[in-house]
């Protein structure tokens, strides 16, 4: 069969496919477009709304944070203006309710009340390294207050890693890590992470530091010891 032909033949087979399934193609393509058109819609006139709303509120919640008015930021002030938690739950799925999450968590934790702001933190995520760095930290120390101190490692080596450029607060971290190791007497533990700090972030406090922590966890005190 010659290439013409064969190229007749295709566009025949084409041709009634078709004029079988016609039909169900538009209504496919049309659903497609409804769905596109309804999907549009719903971004517009129920998406876009909510998170300019959502972030109206927030701005004032964002206020009182900077001013270290835990209550506020929780729950609102008596002239009306809404705190975090109005605002995580009247606009659940914005970026501002992700964020009050933050808020609300710190908020707590400098409250004490450390069992809402694990709920509240463990919730909140974010790709900004240095804000998820924070949250991981806030974690760090709620979890130690509470007594949990696996936890508290746990948290406090993700802040240590997480944004690195910030090489005082990562070696901070890193540090409260291994100091809470040495209170479980994990020293071998406590002292690969002030190996780390030496290593990673040399020239912060804590890098400076670093020696004599990792010199104290090195000697074997067994070795010198009268049985």
């Amino acid at each position: 069969m010659s290439e013409q032909a064969v190229k007749k033949e295709f566009w025949l087979q084409l041709e009634s496919l078709w004029q079988k399934n016609s039909k169900i193609i538009i209504i496919v393509v049309s659903a497609i477009v409804l769905i596109a058109a309804a999907l549009y819609g719903y971004k517009e006139f129920v998406v876009l709304p909510k998170e300019e709303k959502a972030a109206e509120a927030l701005y004032k919640v964002q206020q009182w944070y900077a001013e270290d008015s835990s209550n506020y930021v929780i729950n609102g002030d008596t002239t009306g203006a809404k705190g975090a938690l109005y605002i995580i739950k009247n606009y659940s799925g914005t970026k501002s309710a992700n964020l009050a999450k933050f808020y609300v968590g710190v908020s707590y934790l400098k409250l004490k009340d450390f069992s809402n702001a694990i709920k509240y933190l463990k919730d909140f995520n974010t790709k900004s390294l240095p804000v998820q760095m924070a949250a991981y930290t806030a974690l760090g120390h709620a979890y130690a207050e509470s007594g949990k101190k696996d936890d508290a490692v746990n948290y406090y080596k993700k802040a240590g890693s997480t944004f690195e450029d910030d090489k005082d607060n990562s070696a901070e971290n890193l540090f409260l890590a291994a100091q809470l190791l040495e209170t479980m007497n994990k020293n071998k533990e406590a002292l690969e992470l002030y190996k780390t700090i030496k290593q990673k972030f040399p020239q912060t406090q804590k890098g400076n530091e670093a020696d004599k922590y990792i010199y104290r966890l090195s000697i074997e005190k067994n070795d010198f010891s009268i049985n």
